[in-house]
């Protein structure tokens, strides 16, 4: 199968060069093998992917960096910049002066000189060195949005990150960063699928150059958070038996179509080329208004562990602003 040609949208508030592939290999994966994720990411090269989203939180890093510098050497692609790199800042580096240096340890693990996107991965700070996991209710506390923020554009000015933006951030807290951001967030990742829809922040976001990226589009089938409502849709099966595809193409050609951008996990090599054959076809617009009215189901990554006594989040709807 030759390489597919991924459609790419820009990034309006980089320098303004910037374009991101669509659709995005993700490696959140807990206890994979090393050279399971390599050799997935090797495949997913050949295939056309060049978006590659992982995490300090993840673990991924390394494996990953590994993995690009074996597409180089095996020209797999004729230099790094044809790739899409992004990582995310964790919470208990989530303060003005831990910033740059997780960049630069998540660049040592990567082997590389710069990220194209660098997201803050959640909106709350946890005790500096902590471990990876949430932080406990003890190590709590609220994000100095602003100096953090800041220090994420000065990582931007310094070349270390091509653009920057925020993860799992609800539309009035992504408001709030708008409020006093000199650089805006290139880019907002959340949970979204045909149910959890995200009309709301999407909207928002349209409205204010920024790029939605979805991540779980299929439910998170696997995971141990994840649901099967997505597979065994009806709605979701009806459409993706007339047009000859699975219900996964038809949920990812959903999300490009409304203008989103997408990351999914896949390590198969059969669904890694699936998830690709989604650009030289459309859902009609029967299609879409079918999936428009799939009832709304709660988000799944609510991370209830996240609202405490203590904490800066004393109730869900403090934390999702009434959005989960």
């Amino acid at each position: 199968m030759a390489a597919t040609q991924i459609p790419v949208v820009v990034l309006e508030s980089s320098d303004g060069r910037r374009t991101m592939p669509v659709l995005g290999f993700g490696t959140a994966s807990n206890n994979l093998q090393p050279e399971v994720l390599i050799e997935a990411v090797l495949e997913a090269i050949k295939l056309g992917y060049r978006h590659f989203d992982t995490a300090s939180v993840y673990g991924s890093e390394q494996s990953l960096g590994e993995a690009i510098a074996q597409a180089l050497k095996l020209d797999l692609v004729a230099s790094r910049d044809e790739l899409f790199i992004t990582s995310k800042l964790w919470c208990n580096d989530a303060h003005p002066d831990l910033v740059l240096p997780a960049l630069k340890k998540s660049l040592q693990s990567l082997q590389l000189e710069y990220l194209d996107l660098y997201l803050i991965h959640w909106p709350i700070s946890g005790t500096p060195g902590k471990s990876v996991e949430f932080p406990k209710e003890k190590d709590q506390m609220p994000m100095d949005f602003k100096g953090v923020w800041g220090a994420m554009e000065e990582a931007q000015r310094l070349g270390l990150t091509k653009s920057i933006g925020i993860s799992n951030f609800s539309t009035k807290k992504t408001e709030n960063m708008l409020s006093f951001a000199t650089i805006p967030p290139s880019v907002n990742q959340v949970e979204m699928s045909p149910f959890w829809q995200q009309k709301k922040l999407r909207d928002f976001c349209k409205a204010n150059g920024m790029v939605v990226t979805a991540f779980s589009p299929l439910g998170a089938i696997g995971a141990s958070w994840g649901t099967n409502h997505v597979l065994e849709s009806k709605v979701l099966n009806e459409i993706a038996e007339a047009r000859g595809k699975t219900v996964v193409q038809v949920c990812i050609r959903w999300v490009y179509q409304v203008g989103a951008t997408l990351a999914v996990k896949s390590y198969n090599k059969e669904r890694l080329k699936q998830n690709v054959q989604v650009f030289d076809w459309e859902l009609t617009e029967e299609d879409l208004e079918k999936i428009n009215q799939i009832p709304q189901h709660k988000m799944m990554v609510r991370e209830e562990e996240l609202v405490t006594a203590t904490g800066p989040y004393k109730s869900l709807d403090e934390l999702w602003d009434g959005e989960y």
